[in-house]
């Protein structure tokens, strides 16, 4: 080409050069090596997060079944879950979704299922055989591994209290969160 005085232009360069392109490679690769254990942290958190909510809605459910059915807690977490069909009832109570009441994917019995990285186990005690209510229960949500999907095992039961434990299964002597 030949510009207004007579000059030739040169064509401007087409492209990225090899060296180019591996500069901004190794800059991702920078900013993931700093992200990736960030994220990793944050899941840990929403996971535990998500451990002791689900504790304290059992807690609800409980005592809300207790009011309602004028009874004991219930002896498993199926009964707090929904009916097949028609109105709640003592059998169905329809108080707890289909995962916190073991009735869906990841269950491994009626009192235990598996949900965001953490494994629940529901335990009636305290039953009374002339009447046949629970008096006790303890719900206990421990991570599926430790230091990687949580690193807090959590307690709870009928007294409401989430209690925490960060090397080891949590039980009623653990400090409250």
């Amino acid at each position: 080409m030949v510009g207004a005085c007579g000059g030739s232009y040169m064509r401007a360069k087409d492209g990225f050069s090899l060296i180019e392109l591996l500069i901004v490679v190794a800059i991702i690769l920078v900013i993931a090596a700093f992200a990736i254990p960030s994220l990793s942290r944050a899941r840990i958190a929403a996971n535990e997060t998500s451990a002791a909510v689900a504790l304290r809605t059992i807690n609800v459910a409980e005592a809300t079944f207790v009011i309602t059915y004028s009874s004991g807690f219930s002896e498993d977490l199926r009964r707090l879950g929904a009916p097949a069909s028609g109105p709640s009832t003592v059998a169905a109570a329809d108080l707890l979704d289909p995962i916190l009441s073991a009735n869906a994917d990841g269950k491994t019995g009626p009192s235990s299922f598996a949900r965001k990285g953490y494994v629940f186990l529901y335990t009636p005690t305290g039953n009374s055989t002339t009447f046949g209510w629970i008096f006790q229960y303890q719900v206990n949500a421990d991570p599926q591994t430790r230091n990687s999907t949580g690193r807090r095992s959590y307690y709870s039961d009928q007294s409401s209290i989430v209690r925490a434990n960060a090397s080891a299964e949590a039980t009623s002597s653990d400090n409250p969160i």
